[in-house]
């Protein structure tokens, strides 16, 4: 059984380099602790930090409160959920050196609650065990390996043209070219770009007039995820005295399960008759992957509604920041804009691998995931065994709190953590630990759509900076990132846009 963690070439040259931490030295060869001796506020002063102090929406501000009052390793109370925060590079990596053969990510008991009710079968986000397993790796064959993934640049870059149309009517709608909450014109691209993924058609989502059932989707898609965390904190009999939350909760995965069906059957019957007349199967799109390889159509059904939803947010949000960011640094902007058309060379549509040549626009993005990652804070349940964390003793199906937020704004690890500093990431004399923000998670849990993110983020970004001078909106102030089970931004980015 596999027990120790994989880990990359970086991460066993910043172990040699650094050796046991501070923190791993502090509590080796002392007493194990009990999880009642571990600190951390009683149930009422952690609802009073939750409700009384700006919701739900804080939970990534509490993240770095608790690091400062209780040190690395604290617990709070959420509802019926008793959770162990760990924000400490040094001790999220013994977390996931312990975590097993079939990692448990968090418990999700909302989502799965609702499956259950209906009947559906889990996805990749929402199983466990051997059947995450083998759903894993069905899908790292054609999500993780590169040269399929670069295979998804044409198709990709197709929709950053209709991106483009778009920001370009919006913009030009505006006397001062202004694209008013530039975050939901990227909802849109990330909708389209995974569904050229996972159905290899197109929705729709950057027509002039977005079809209603692709609007209904979105909202469903943002109802559901605003609502998660509440309904995990909420006991089941609270549902009944309280129904309209839970309700509301399935309601919007009802809509998101009979859209992505309809898409899938629409796909595949299509395939079906293109076989019939001899003309093969097509593309590889991930929906005919997945039912050519003995899954059944449930399971097909389960797992492409997860991945539908898994990187919307991810697209979205990151690129909204990166805009954002750049807009307030003009110099960055035009070195970066100057890298990309050198290794274009006059072409107007870069290729995926193209990337690879521009180091300056991969630390853009890198610096925005380190400032808002999209998963503030991951989670892993140790089902079948207690371990030792910290010089604390956690009790296995314990709900542990990796706080990513917290770490990668920690000034021991990131000199002036809250400044955007893209070039960071080129210094080589700079090599922080590597736990320190990990916005795709590592080891066998880690996203599994991260190289097709990555992928969209690059080429939207690098076109739009060749496309447009993006300035801030002159009457805007600082934006914030929010909890929304997501990081996302507080109120709307506002972008002007001068075209080039």
């Amino acid at each position: 059984m596999l027990q120790a963690l994989k880990v990359s070439a970086p991460v066993l040259r910043w172990l040699e380099r650094w050796g046991e931490s501070g923190a791993l030295r502090a509590t080796k060869g002392a007493a194990v602790k009990t999880l009642a001796e571990m600190p951390g506020p009683s149930a009422l002063g952690f609802a009073w930090d939750l409700f009384a102090r700006g919701g739900l929406s804080r939970l990534h501000e509490l993240q770095a409160e608790g690091l400062s009052r209780y040190g690395p390793v604290w617990k709070a109370s959420f509802g019926p959920i008793l959770t162990v925060h760990v924000a400490e590079p040094a001790l999220i990596e013994e977390v996931l050196r312990q975590e097993g053969q079939h990692p448990i990510r968090s418990d999700l008991s909302s989502w799965k609650d609702y499956r259950q009710q209906r009947g559906h079968s889990y996805g990749l986000l929402t199983s466990e065990g051997e059947e995450w397993q083998r759903v894993r790796s069905l899908l790292g064959k054609q999500m993780l390996c590169p040269r399929a993934v670069g295979a998804l640049g044409e198709g990709l870059n197709a929709v950053v043209t209709d991106l483009l149309t778009r920001l370009q009517l919006r913009r030009r709608r505006h006397p001062a070219g202004l694209v008013t909450d530039v975050t939901q014109e990227f909802y849109r691209y990330g909708l389209e770009g995974v569904s050229s993924v996972l159905f290899e058609t197109r929705l729709g989502c950057l027509a002039e007039q977005l079809p209603p059932e692709t609007e209904r989707f979105v909202a469903s898609l943002g109802s559901m995820f605003s609502l998660t965390l509440l309904t995990m904190a909420m006991p089941h009999w609270l549902h009944r005295l309280l129904p309209q939350p839970w309700q509301r909760f399935c309601a919007s995965w009802d809509y998101m399960f009979q859209f992505a069906q309809g898409h899938i059957d629409k796909r595949l019957s299509e395939e079906a008759e293109r076989v019939a007349r001899g003309e093969g199967r097509g593309g590889q799109y991930l929906a005919s992957f997945l039912s050519q390889q003995g899954l059944s159509m449930k399971d097909v059904y389960g797992n492409v509604t997860e991945l539908l939803l898994a990187g919307v947010d991810t697209i979205s949000s990151s690129l909204s920041w990166s805009l954002y960011e750049l807009s307030r640094a003009p110099e960055l902007q035009s070195l970066v804009r100057e890298e990309v058309e050198a290794v274009m060379g006059g072409r107007a549509v870069p290729e995926s691998t193209d990337i690879a040549q521009m180091p300056l626009l991969k630390a853009v993005v890198k610096e925005v995931l380190r400032l808002y990652p999209v998963i503030p804070a991951n989670a892993r349940v140790i089902a079948d065994r207690d371990i030792t964390v910290g010089g604390y003793l956690i009790p296995k199906k314990t709900l542990i709190t990796l706080c990513h937020y917290a770490t990668s704004r920690d000034p021991r690890f990131f000199p002036e953590p809250d400044q955007f500093c893209p070039q960071r990431w080129l210094d080589r004399t700079h090599s922080p630990n590597p736990f320190a923000t990990l916005p795709f998670g590592v080891g066998k849990r880690s996203c599994i759509g991260r190289r097709i993110a990555l992928l969209e983020l690059h080429l939207a970004l690098a076109r739009i900076l060749t496309h447009f001078e993006v300035r801030p909106d002159p009457a805007g102030g600082e934006v914030r990132p929010m909890t929304r089970t997501l990081l996302v931004p507080a109120s709307p980015i506002n972008l002007q846009l001068n075209e080039r």
